[in-house]
């Protein structure tokens, strides 16, 4: 039985050739199966990755912390939203088990925003970090933050317990966030990310846009410039697909080409890692920016 998510995945739609990707979600049983045990959730269901099945066939998951409820109201992504449940004390310890059962060289750890927590579950990473460190030392932790509404003392919070890879997403370029993501902030976006380089100087920053919202050329490279101003070094740059017809539709298909071009660009500007293509995603073959 196909369920809600693959229901989705497999909407069909008008997008072109180099769009048409299969998912196999037989591969995905695995992982399925150990995330239902454990009570964990992936943002790779949540969200409808298109790369879900290419990730779990090779027991690779980005774990999603503080439940699967948002309180935040974002019209391009599928991640439910609402009043979330209370904080589940037991997650982090489950989800360093799971690395450990994975044997993970790198893990992702990402969370829904939870604008009804004091710290916006910020001790809910620290100690998730700290969990999967006693249990498989020497592997890297790369975490994907919410913004925090802005609250130094949440990113300290976070740096503190030494991830390798700090990430927040910026997601498209400022004219658009009203209409992308209402309750954000695109400086305040900025601000975590400057927060977190300012604090240590031995961590990856990374962040991530999506093309196709309407967004025009100078615009994306502003937003180049502004992460590097930053110290942001690694950028994920993907095409927007819209989950279903409930959210912000697609303004445009943008070819690979124009995706090796931002690349380039990306690049003279002093990104050390950039991975960019109509797939690419923040935390899909995440640990291949610490080789780069």
């Amino acid at each position: 039985m196909i369920n809600r998510s693959e229901r989705l995945l497999l909407v069909k739609d008008k997008r072109p050739q180099w769009l048409r990707k299969k998912i196999d979600f037989a591969a995905c049983r695995s992982i399925d199966a150990l995330t239902r045990e454990l009570r964990l959730h992936t943002v790779c269901r949540e969200a409808f990755c298109p790369n879900i099945s290419d990730c779990f066939n090779n027991g690779v998951a980005t774990f999603l912390i503080l439940g699967n409820t948002c309180t935040r109201d974002c019209r391009f992504c599928a991640v439910p939203k609402g009043a979330p449940q209370g904080i589940d004390a037991d997650e982090p310890r489950r989800v360093a088990e799971a690395v450990r059962r994975l044997s993970l060289e790198h893990v992702v750890i990402t969370s829904v925003t939870r604008d009804d927590l004091p710290d916006g579950g910020a001790e809910m990473f620290a100690e998730t970090i700290r969990l999967i460190r006693a249990i498989r030392d020497g592997m890297t932790i790369e975490v994907l933050v919410p913004d925090f509404q802005g609250s130094a003392e949440s990113v300290r919070i976070v740096i503190d317990a030494h991830p390798e890879v700090f990430a927040h997403n910026l997601e498209t370029v400022p004219r658009l966030y009203k209409a992308a993501r209402g309750k954000a902030s695109y400086s305040r976006s900025l601000c975590v990310l400057k927060t977190a380089a300012s604090l240590r100087d031995d961590i990856f920053i990374k962040s991530g846009i999506m093309l196709g919202l309407g967004e025009r050329e100078e615009e994306v490279l502003g937003v180049f410039d502004d992460l590097r101003s930053t110290r942001c070094q690694f950028l994920s740059i993907g095409q927007y697909l819209s989950p279903s017809e409930r959210h912000l539709p697609v303004h445009e298909y943008v070819p690979p080409e124009r995706f090796e071009y931002y690349k380039a660009r990306a690049i003279e500007k002093g990104f050390l890692a950039v991975a960019s293509g109509p797939y690419v995603r923040s935390s899909y073959l995440a640990h291949q920016y610490l080789s780069r």
